[in-house]
C-alpha cells in the first residue's frame, strides 16, 4: 500500500516513480535558484525547508515534523515525544569541522524528523554545512551505496567508518551543476530510486 499522497496513487511502485521524478526535478530547481545559499545553514529549520521544496508537490507531511514512531532494520528512531527536544539540540550543534558537521548529520539521522525523505533531504542539508564551513561538499557519486548504508547503520554507536568515508569523496567543486546532480543520482539510489537520470530531466525544462 502506497503512502497517503496528494496525487490520489495507490500502487506503491507507480509513487515511487513519481515521486522521484518530482523531486528530483525540485532538487535541481534549489541549485539553480540559490535558494540553499539563503537557507539557515545547521537548523533544523533549513532542512525542514529543504524536504518542503522536494515533496511539497506530494505530500501533505512536506516539511513538517512526524506525528508517528518510526523504525528501519531494527532500529528505533526518536520517539515522537522527544523529537521536538532531539531537533533543538541537533540545532544547536557545533559545525565548524568536518568532524562536527559529521556528528551532527548522524544525529539528525536518529531523530529522523519527517515520515518519509529523511536521508534525501539530510544529504543535502549535509553538503549546505560542509560548502559553508569548510568550502567542501562530498561527490556522493564516488560514495559506495552498501558501505554508505553500513556505515550509516552503525554511527549511532561509532562513527568513524562513516567519518572516513566521507571524507575520501570531499570535492572543493562547491559549485559544480553536474557533481551535485549526479550526487543527487546517487543520493536517491541509495533509497532504491534509479529510473530517472538527473541530468536527464534538467535537460527536459
Amino acid at each position: 500500500m502506497a503512502l497517503e499522497n496528494k496525487l490520489g496513487i495507490t500502487d506503491s511502485a507507480e509513487l515511487a516513480r513519481v515521486e522521484e521524478k518530482l523531486s528530483k526535478k525540485k532538487a535541481i530547481e534549489i541549485f539553480e535558484t540559490g535558494l540553499l545559499d539563503t537557507l539557515e545553514i545547521g537548523t533544523f529549520k533549513a532542512l525542514s525547508h529543504i524536504h518542503m521544496c522536494l515533496f511539497e508537490e506530494i505530500y501533505d507531511f512536506a516539511g513538517k515534523v512526524r506525528e508517528v514512531n518510526i523504525a528501519k532494520g531494527g532500529f528505533r528512531f526518536a520517539p515522537v515525544m522527544y523529537l521536538e527536544a532531539a531537533l533543538e539540540n541537533v540545532s544547536k550543534m557545533p559545525q565548524s569541522t568536518f568532524e562536527e558537521i559529521i556528528e551532527k548529520y548522524v544525529e539528525m539521522n536518529v531523530a529522523h524528523p519527517f515520515r518519509e525523505g529523511n536521508g534525501r533531504s539530510a544529504r543535502i542539508w549535509l553538503d549546505c554545512m560542509l560548502k559553508k564551513e569548510i568550502r567542501q561538499v562530498i561527490d556522493w557519486s564516488k560514495v559506495d551505496k552498501e558501505d554508505y548504508l553500513l556505515a550509516m547503520e552503525r554511527s549511532p554507536i561509532k562513527d568513524v567508518e562513516i567519518k572516513v568515508l566521507l571524507q575520501a569523496a570531499l570535492t572543493d567543486q562547491i559549485n559544480d551543476r553536474e557533481i551535485y546532480m549526479k550526487g543527487i543520482d546517487a543520493s536517491y539510489h541509495y533509497e532504491g530510486y534509479y529510473v530517472y537520470k538527473t541530468e536527464d530531466l534538467y535537460n527536459e525544462q
